[in-house]
């Protein structure tokens, strides 16, 4: 068949996605034309399939790439059950995998708790944590998702929203690691338009979550109706496209990958800080030696103490983190930096103790 333009650019983008991961042509049969089943110990690719527009467009782009290179292409199904008919949800969207050729299509149901962080935090984790357990089941090579420009864009909003600093503006990566597994995002370069148009191209039906919104709503009714996200696609954006006269979804996730670079090389020199500042922690949750710390750029210091303190599952906030590096750079005599959960953090002579509860009785 003749592929559209934006068919092309999926294909083009998944291919180099891959590419980029090492998983290549598998032997020389699948260069020629004619179809050709790969072989039972070829690599697995999976796509993370929700049943929307987004995952459906690459579950048939994966296919058609992993077909040509004889890879093995599946699909992973979390259902979160936070949806009337949830379980319907995700046999369809499996359903439309299997018809698209996907194998294995393996659906997973995930129990939401929420733990103070808010239903789409807790979700996102179980979310993973499922995604994760069925990959290294299947030994699967990577795990794609299906993020699109536009949740790029909406991403980086997002981030300014809550937070700030660089990895506010970073966006999303186009590839990562967690809990061991290896995900990737091929579709950062290409539009939700481009997306529903692949699936109009190929005739391929789709569910769309009424959260995202993408249902007609009145902008009034978005501040209650809808989450941060949906609220910022279907208000938010739209009013800073009309506003600033410009496409603003690619201005947003095209100026994120140079930012994302940057937040890549100050990872990597806050790692190599850490590994020198890092002691013994003789019972505490962290000890950082002051000496190696201090002589640190602040930027690169409060990477430092930021990732050491989510690394130990300490939660702190952006002040919180400032407050410590406080007790590097401005040290006169202050009391302990006191953060959730009972943690807190107090300097010693020359070191930084993170401890909880009563881990500070022997000082």
């Amino acid at each position: 068949m003749a592929y559209s333009g934006r068919m092309k650019a999926g294909i083009g983008a998944v291919r180099a996605t891959l590419a980029e991961l090492g998983i290549g042509v598998q032997d020389e049969r699948f260069t020629r034309h004619g179809e050709h089943e790969p072989d039972a110990d070829a690599p697995l690719v999976l796509v993370a399939c929700s049943g929307g527009r987004d995952s459906i467009a690459l579950a048939a782009l994966a296919r058609t790439v992993c077909a040509t290179l004889g890879v093995r292409c599946g699909a992973a199904i979390v259902d979160h059950g936070m949806q009337a008919d949830s379980d319907r949800i995700a046999d369809e969207a499996a359903g439309r995998c299997r018809t698209l050729g996907l194998d294995p299509v393996i659906v997973r149901r995930v129990d939401v708790v929420d733990d103070g962080r808010g239903a789409e935090a807790a979700a996102r984790d179980a979310r993973y944590a499922a995604l994760a357990a069925i990959a290294r089941e299947r030994d699967a090579r990577v795990v794609l998702l299906a993020h699109t420009k536009n949740d790029q864009a909406e991403t980086v909003l997002i981030g300014l929203l809550r937070s700030a600093g660089v990895d506010a503006l970073a966006g999303m990566p186009a590839v990562f690691a967690r809990d061991g597994v290896r995900y990737a995002r091929p579709l950062l370069g290409l539009t939700r338009a481009d997306t529903t148009g692949i699936c109009e191209d190929l005739g391929l039906a789709w569910w769309d979550d009424p959260t995202n919104g993408d249902a007609a709503f009145p902008t009034e009714s978005l501040g209650a109706a809808l989450p941060l996200r949906s609220r910022i696609r279907h208000g938010l954006i739209p009013f800073l496209e009309d506003f600033a006269g410009r496409d603003i979804v690619a201005h947003l996730a095209e100026g994120a990958r140079p930012v994302r670079r940057d937040k890549e090389y100050m990872d990597m020199q806050a790692d190599a800080a850490a590994a020198r500042a890092r002691l013994d922690p003789a019972g505490d949750v962290l000890r950082w030696s002051v000496r190696a710390l201090e002589a640190e750029h602040p930027a690169i210091r409060a990477r430092v103490i930021a990732h050491g303190l989510a690394s130990a599952g300490v939660p702190a906030t952006a002040r919180q983190i400032e407050s410590v590096d406080r007790l590097v750079a401005d040290w006169h005599g202050q009391s302990a930096v006191q953060l959730s959960r009972g943690y807190s953090v107090f300097r010693q002579k020359h070191v930084i103790r993170v401890c909880q509860d009563g881990g500070h009785a022997n000082r």
